[in-house]
């Protein structure tokens, strides 16, 4: 194996937080005098925050990276420092390649020029020749669906114009590195496809993709390895499968139970039904316990959510919406039974919440987890195959 084309040695970032702002000529001179004089001058309400600590993380050459982490966890940060628009504090950066960076709408366009102008500045800011950009230019319009309004300023295109145009640029460009943030959910669902799949046809042709985005199953179907920021840190690197399961336990996601003090969920917990069996298996049922400490009345209702370890939820229950027999007086909490487990063997997070009168009044996610293993589901063997199914169907072969 070559030398990966990102290397990243123990980066930090600090931000300085605080009123800033400008000074009189009095209050800088003041300033300056007591620095000579060795005196320390006072700065009222300003911390240091630091958004990164300690990153060290290495990409090879055609790897597609998704970068995930709960929001304040780093990521932007660390992209922006991956794009050379802010220096870090401390540590290095190593990158082998050009890198094409779409972080927020309006980067790197000038607002006063065209499409057309601001697509052949983005080519040479990348060093890339006239002639390189004028034999892509057809291509790049093509696909950011702009045509009418390539020789319109920018700064008149919609937000999701000047996104479909930014990203055009920076997917076609034939950028050694490509940097996508969240900024895609800005775009239309069909946009949005043809972005994936125009990362997956770049990723193919042997260059790197880092990828930032909240949406877990996106992340998930997209990249093969993942890195999970917590607190400017590295939790978790590795298969991405291995970086979403450390995001979903991350935080205050996994609740503790004994240290929950406020809140009328008391606890959750997932058993078999069949009570000769310890372990939950595709085509048998399972009951899940979902008790209330306070709110017991009649017009208290239960909602569950079952996701797997993309974070796709392949099963909602609602009380309310199941002719729950009409309550009267205290209950201990409420029962769900599924005769038929459907789903593929995996690891499942719950999340709960409790309604009242048409309004929630407590919620806890990945309240609790639970691990399907491999069996039989009607009659043919159920194995995790890498979350290629969120749910198993019953179904029959033929030839024609």
């Amino acid at each position: 194996m070559g030398k990966p084309i990102i290397e990243i040695n123990h980066l930090s970032k600090c931000y300085r937080l605080g009123q800033f702002g400008f000074s009189s000529f009095r209050e800088e001179a003041e300033k300056w005098m007591r620095r000579t004089r060795g005196l320390e001058i006072a700065e009222e309400n300003v911390r240091d925050f630091w958004a990164l600590r300690d990153v060290s993380i290495t990409v090879q050459p055609g790897e597609v990276v998704g970068i995930i982490g709960r929001n304040g966890a780093g990521k932007s940060t660390l992209l922006k420092i991956l794009s050379r628009i802010t220096e870090p504090t401390q540590g290095e950066v190593v990158l082998r390649g050009r890198v094409a960076s779409l972080l927020e709408v309006g980067t790197g366009f000038h607002p006063e020029l065209s499409g057309r102008e601001n697509v052949f500045l983005n080519g040479a800011i990348l060093g890339m020749r006239k002639a390189e950009i004028a034999r892509k230019f057809d291509e790049i319009v093509d696909f950011a669906e702009v045509e009418q309004f390539i020789d319109t300023p920018v700064k008149r295109y919609s937000s999701g114009m000047y996104v479909k145009l930014a990203f055009a640029v920076a997917a076609h460009l034939e950028p050694e590195i490509l940097i996508v943030d969240e900024v895609l959910a800005v775009g239309d669902v069909q946009f949005q496809r043809k972005c994936v799949a125009k990362m997956g046809e770049v990723s193919g042709k042997g260059r790197t993709v880092l990828f930032v985005s909240h949406n877990i199953g996106l992340i998930h179907a997209l990249c093969d390895k993942g890195v999970c920021l917590e607190a400017g840190r590295v939790r978790a690197t590795g298969s991405i499968s291995e970086v979403v399961l450390a995001y979903n336990e991350s935080g205050n996601l996994a609740v503790k139970w004994a240290e929950r003090r406020n809140g009328p969920i008391g606890f959750v917990k997932v058993v078999p039904l069949d009570e000769g069996e310890s372990l939950i298996r595709p085509g048998a049922g399972y009951r899940l316990h979902f008790e209330s400490v306070d709110a017991r009345s009649p017009n208290t209702d239960a909602v569950v959510r079952i996701r797997n370890a993309g974070g796709l939820v392949v099963h909602y229950f609602n009380s309310c919406l199941d002719e729950l027999a009409p309550r009267s007086g205290e209950f201990p909490g409420f029962c769900l039974e599924v005769n038929r487990c459907d789903m593929p063997p995996g690891q499942y997070f719950v999340d709960v919440e409790l309604w009242k009168n048409g309004e929630c009044i407590d919620r806890v996610n990945s309240a609790t987890t639970f691990e399907v293993v491999d069996g039989f589901f009607n009659g043919r063997p159920a194995r995790a195959w890498n979350g290629n199914s969120a749910t198993l169907t019953e179904h029959k072969w033929s030839v024609s």
